[in-house]
C-alpha cells in the first residue's frame, strides 16, 4: 500500500483529488479531515507521467528479465544434456536411448538437470510479476538459444532456413514485448477467487475438463500412438490449468510476506495441488508423444497449441487485454503467429540441405 501526503490547501473540504495507477483513474472527494470517499473510476490514455506507472513499468521488466533469463537457461540445459549424452556413447557405455543409466554419473548432466530447474524457477517467478500473455510465448526463446548453441558447442550446422528462423523468432519477441499488456489485473488471492468463479471463465475450464477426459479416456487408447494431436492436445489443453494455478500461487507467495494466513486459504492448496496433478499428466504425455513420433514435428505443434490455450486462458480469466488498443492487440497476435513461424522453420527444416548455391537461385526469383 502506498502513502499520498497532500498539502493543506489540497485537503480541503469538498475539494477532489484525482489519484492515477497505470490506465485507470480514481477520483475522490475530501469529505473530511481523514476521509476520502471514492467516486468513480475513469481510463486513460496518457499516464506515463505518474510515480505509480514507474513502479508498474519496473515490475514487468523484472518479470520481462527473469523470463529471458528462464529461456537461456532452459535453452543451455538442454546444451549440456546432450553433451553428457554424447559423451557418454563415445565412451561405449549403454545409451540412454537403449535403456542405460550411465548419464546419471555424469556432472555434466546433472548440470544440464540443474539449469533446467533455475530455468523453470524463473519462469515461475517471472508470472509474479509479468502478464502471462508476455511470458508464455517468450518461452520460444529457449528454441532459439538451443539451437544457436548447438551450432558453436556441439558442431551441429545452422542452415540458412534455421538462422531466419531464429531472426524471425527475435524480431517477433521484441514485438510482442513493445505491445504486450502493461498491468497485471489480479494482484490479490482475493481477486484470484473471483476472477475462478466467474461464469465465463467456469464454463470454459469445464469445456477444457471434459476434452481433456474425453482425449484420455476414449482417443489415447484407441488412437494416441497414430495420431500426433491427440498426446499434444492432452498437454496442451492441460496448460489451462497450469499456468492459471501458476499465477494463483505466484500471487500467493506475494502476499504471504505480509500475511500468513494466506496459507490457510483452501484455494492456495487447490492450486498447489491442481498444478502438481497438471504438470505429472503434461509430462507423462509428451513423453508418449515423443517416444511415438518425430521430434521435429512435435515441439512446434506443442508450442502452437499450448501457447494458444495460454493466451486464450489469460483473456478469459486475467483479462490483460482489457486495456489494450486494437493496434496493440494485432499486433501481439501478428507477434505471435511470427514467432509461430520462426519456430517451425527451426524445428521442421533442421535437417534441410541450403547451400550458397541454392540461395543465390531462390534470390533471383
Amino acid at each position: 500500500m502506498r502513502e499520498v501526503h497532500l498539502n493543506n490547501e489540497t485537503c480541503m473540504n469538498g475539494s477532489e483529488v484525482r489519484l492515477w495507477c497505470g490506465s485507470q483513474a480514481a477520483v475522490c472527494v475530501v469529505t473530511g479531515d481523514q476521509t476520502l470517499v471514492h467516486t468513480s473510476f475513469t481510463h486513460l490514455s496518457n499516464g506515463t507521467q505518474v510515480t505509480a506507472l514507474q513502479t508498474l513499468t519496473y515490475h514487468q521488466w523484472l518479470g520481462l528479465t527473469l523470463a529471458l533469463l528462464s529461456a537461456f537457461l532452459i535453452g543451455g540445459s538442454v546444451i549440456l544434456k546432450k553433451k553428457a549424452l554424447l559423451r557418454l556413447a563415445v565412451s561405449g557405455n549403454t545409451r540412454a536411448g537403449d535403456g542405460g543409466h550411465g548419464y546419471l554419473k555424469d556432472w555434466l548432466w546433472w548440470g544440464g538437470l540443474l539449469t533446467m530447474g533455475a530455468g523453470e524457477v524463473c519462469n515461475f517467478a517471472a508470472y509474479m510479476f509479468a502478464p502471462a500473455t508476455l511470458v508464455t510465448p517468450l518461452g520460444a526463446l529457449s528454441v532459439l538459444i538451443s539451437a544457436v548453441l548447438s551450432s558453436y558447442l556441439l558442431g551441429e550446422v545452422l542452415n540458412v532456413v534455421g538462422k531466419l528462423g531464429c531472426l524471425l523468432c527475435v524480431l517477433g519477441s521484441i514485438l510482442l514485448v513493445i505491445h504486450a499488456p502493461q498491468e497485471q489485473e489480479v494482484t490479490s488471492l482475493q481477486d484470484m477467487t473471483n476472477k475462478l468463479l466467474e461464469p465465463g471463465f467456469l464454463v470454459y475450464m469445464s469445456a477444457v475438463l471434459v476434452l481433456c477426459v474425453v482425449l484420455v479416456v476414449y482417443f489415447s487408447p484407441r488412437v494416441g500412438s497414430s495420431n500426433i494431436l491427440v498426446y499434444i492436445s492432452i498437454c496442451s489443453l492441460l496448460g489451462a490449468f497450469t499456468v492459471s494455478s501458476v499465477k494463483g500461487l505466484a500471487i500467493a507467495i506475494q502476499t504471504v510476506y505480509y500475511d500468513i494466513s494466506v496459507l490457510a486459504s483452501p484455494l492456495t492448496w487447490i492450486l498447489l495441488i491442481t498444478l502438481i496433478v497438471s504438470i505429472v499428466t503434461q509430462v507423462n504425455y509428451l513423453n508418449k508423444s515423443l517416444d511415438s513420433f518425430n521430434t521435429l514435428l512435435v515441439y512446434p505443434i506443442y508450442y502452437v497449441l499450448f501457447t494458444s490455450v495460454v493466451l486464450s486462458t489469460s483473456i478469459i480469466l486475467f483479462q490483460e487485454w482489457s486495456s489494450m488498443a486494437v493496434v496493440d492487440i494485432v499486433t501481439t497476435v501478428g507477434s505471435f503467429l511470427v514467432i509461430v513461424v520462426g519456430v517451425a522453420m527451426l524445428h521442421l527444416f533442421k535437417e534441410l540441405q541450403v547451400d550458397d548455391r541454392s540461395c543465390l537461385i531462390l534470390t533471383r526469383f
